[in-house]
């Protein structure tokens, strides 16, 4: 269960937006969302990794989805809409920020920045064709020093309207925690320029809290407890 901060993240309610249709994408979108869509049940799902650099280091390399350099993997590309840009500034209280897709935009508004432990934010539009089966309400990085390396925290809330939800929680899951790695990828290259971003591990509880220095050493992906 995800407890403190987090559980304020969960509870975000953004306004629904009229989807934007235009890529092939919605073509299979719109027959899952009648088939199953129903009333909402919100998740969340969390990943944890372990750099080998300071929380100030990795801080001020901390990136949104949409800013994450190179093509997403395989599945992202091929199930997500596909991300272009992003236009704002995270580092404010208030501010918004204006995340570019092919198939339309999501704009994010930070709700809480405590450099360089904690960053926060609620989604308060969402134009990409997917609202019928799930509507991304926010998420937030949690930066910890551990010994003498420092884990971060990834945490995305949303609301699911697929049924049944014990066919679909696993495979939204999944498909989160590999936007999570992809996001977690590109703040561990942009600290070593030169040098690819190390691959996580298979993943593993969630309990520990230290885990052995050295870079991407462990991988973590929970959900919410919700079981309807």
């Amino acid at each position: 269960m995800i407890t403190g901060r987090n559980a304020e993240a969960q509870v975000v309610e953004p306004r629904p937006t009229a989807a934007r249709l235009g890529t092939h994408r919605a073509a299979w979108y719109r027959p899952v969302s009648w088939l199953f869509a129903r009333q909402a049940v919100p998740e969340a799902v969390a990943t944890r990794i372990r750099f080998d650099a300071s929380p100030e280091a990795v801080w001020t390399r901390i990136m949104f989805y949409e800013e994450v350099p190179g093509n997403p993997p395989f599945l992202l590309r091929t199930v997500l809409p596909r991300p272009i840009r992003t236009e704002g500034d995270k580092t404010r209280i208030g501010a918004t920020v204006r995340c570019v897709y092919k198939s339309g935009d999501l704009v994010k508004r930070i709700t809480a920045v405590d450099p360089p432990h904690f960053l926060q934010f609620e989604v308060v539009e969402q134009r990409l064709g997917v609202e019928a089966c799930v509507l991304t309400l926010g998420g937030s990085y949690q930066i910890r020093s551990c010994a003498n390396t420092t884990d971060v925290l990834l945490i995305t809330n949303y609301n699911a309207y697929l049924r049944p939800r014990f066919l679909w929680r696993p495979f939204e899951a999944f498909l989160v925690s590999q936007l999570h790695r992809h996001i977690l990828r590109g703040v561990s290259a942009a600290m070593s320029p030169g040098n690819p971003a190390t691959r996580p591990a298979v993943a593993e509880s969630l309990k520990p809290r230290c885990a052995p220095p050295g870079g991407f050493t462990c991988t973590v992906t929970t959900q919410s407890s919700s079981r309807r």
